[in-house]
């Protein structure tokens, strides 16, 4: 990331700022709706996505380590009975996504990119218009969950667009109160292999740019934790009618390029 005016830096600065906002107030996101902006400064994907990653993995752990912290003091220093993550749902999926995710990350397997670019997006679709309306598409045959996994986990393997698919399911399967600290864990091992990955690869993990980028994601952290805060605390399913909507955008965006 040489050779950039100073114009373009600060345009990346708030990207980022931008990307861990949305990451930490919906639970996803923070790649997906920031990237294409980044490459409109700077067209290198694998640029961007260490730092991206690295950001999802400190933040991740921070949120799921600040919601058991806060869960302790409120049983007066003893064990939480309860939790903020879905252990049993996460380890449920976990054993549908992992070998579709190691076939992605390794591409052992290709299936035609944009074919499989605009199921997806149509699947994700008919689930957030569902939330939007306040009407939430709700599936209770385990063998379509296990399908819309297995495409998320492999998706997520060989690209971004895996996210949205993975969120659609989890929200119909774990309580509101637990969804985003449970997709945290999640996207942690996710994202953990595919930095392995990077490393087997010898991808520049872009260190350097870590100093001046994480506290730009940091202040987005801190505004979306605000956010979170007031959506979980609102009377009304604002939650689900904000992730409905940014699904539909994601999904729209992907499909335009696509070329749908």
């Amino acid at each position: 990331m040489t050779g950039l005016e100073s114009w373009e830096y600060a345009l990346i600065g708030l990207i980022f700022v931008w990307s861990g906002f949305v990451r930490t107030s919906l639970g996803f996101g923070g790649a997906v709706l920031s990237l294409p902006f980044l490459l409109l400064v700077l067209d290198e994907p694998l640029v961007f996505l260490p730092i991206i990653a690295v950001h999802l993995m400190i933040f991740s752990s921070w949120i799921a380590w600040r919601g058991h912290r806060q869960l302790v003091i409120a049983n007066d220093g003893q064990a939480p009975a309860s939790s903020n993550i879905d252990w049993g749902y996460l380890r449920q999926a976990m054993k549908i996504m992992i070998i579709p995710k190691l076939i992605g990350v390794v591409g052992l397997l290709t299936l035609p990119g944009q074919v499989l670019t605009n199921i997806i997006f149509v699947i994700v679709m008919v689930y957030a218009v569902g939330y939007v309306l306040d009407k939430p598409f709700r599936n209770h045959n385990r063998v379509v969950d296990a399908v819309l996994l297995v495409l998320g986990g492999y998706v997520s393997g060989t690209s971004l667009i895996g996210a949205p698919l993975i969120v659609a399911v989890f929200a119909a399967r774990v309580a509101t109160q637990q969804l985003r600290d449970t997709l945290f864990v999640l996207w942690f091992i996710l994202v953990l292999i595919k930095m392995v990955s990077f490393l087997i690869a010898g991808v520049d993990l872009q260190l350097i740019h870590h100093l001046w980028l994480l506290p730009c994601a940091l202040i987005g952290h801190l505004l979306g934790e605000r956010a979170h805060r007031h959506m979980l605390a609102s009377q009304t399913n604002l939650y689900f009618r904000v992730l409905g909507s940014v699904l539909i955008l994601v999904s729209v965006v992907g499909l335009v390029g696509s070329g749908f």
